[in-house]
């Protein structure tokens, strides 16, 4: 309902800030990731915005990218995972690094946030596995393009490798590769291991 707020940021007190938007405050529940990216307070700012309603409440939520915003929005669709958890993750691990943990499994990168057990980091890495394959190119060492990384790791995975071990593959190819010349470069690098 609320996709986008503008206005000038009048309060932070974290996780929660205040946007007047012509004469209205706003209070917006935020990520650590975007309140590092705020301005100064009486400066004008623009989030991009998830309004969730419960029974209890109603709670705008606001994040500095779009991905952020997705990320956010995947992590709430997980059963047992509350917009306060999406929030808390969001904070703990950026987006980039929860694509890498996701892709390469590993619970424990994912337990270091306050909050997050054992169990629930494995459910996010169940229930998140595939969801986060297109923000592949984000992930520190991969310099291919977003399409063709995407491409080459469902092409790699088709074939039965792990997402581990396409993901390693990948960094190993060079810049502006074609998807075909991309998968065997991969493959020539999967044969090695």
């Amino acid at each position: 309902m609320i996709g986008r707020i503008q206005g000038i940021l009048v309060q932070k007190n974290p996780p929660r800030i205040v946007v007047d938007c012509q004469g209205v405050g706003y209070e917006i529940d935020v990520p650590m990731s975007t309140l590092y990216q705020l301005p100064e307070l009486g400066t004008h700012v623009t989030l991009l915005t998830h309004f969730l309603v419960r029974e209890d409440a109603q709670l705008l939520f606001g994040f500095a990218s779009e991905t952020e915003r997705e990320a956010f929005r995947c992590l709430i669709k997980i059963s047992g995972v509350g917009a306060r958890t999406a929030l808390s993750i969001l904070s703990g691990m950026s987006v980039p690094e929860i694509a890498q943990a996701v892709l390469m499994q590993e619970a424990a990168r994912l337990t270091t946030i306050p909050g997050i057990g054992k169990k629930t980091a494995e459910r996010l890495l169940l229930e998140l596995k595939g969801k986060f394959g297109t923000m592949l190119t984000a992930i520190p060492g991969v310099t291919v393009k977003q399409e063709v990384s995407t491409e080459i790791l469902q092409a790699l995975l088709a074939l039965g490798y792990s997402d581990k071990e396409a993901v390693l593959a990948i960094k190993q190819i060079p810049t502006d590769v074609s998807v075909s010349d991309g998968i065997r470069a991969a493959l020539k690098t999967l044969s090695k291991a």
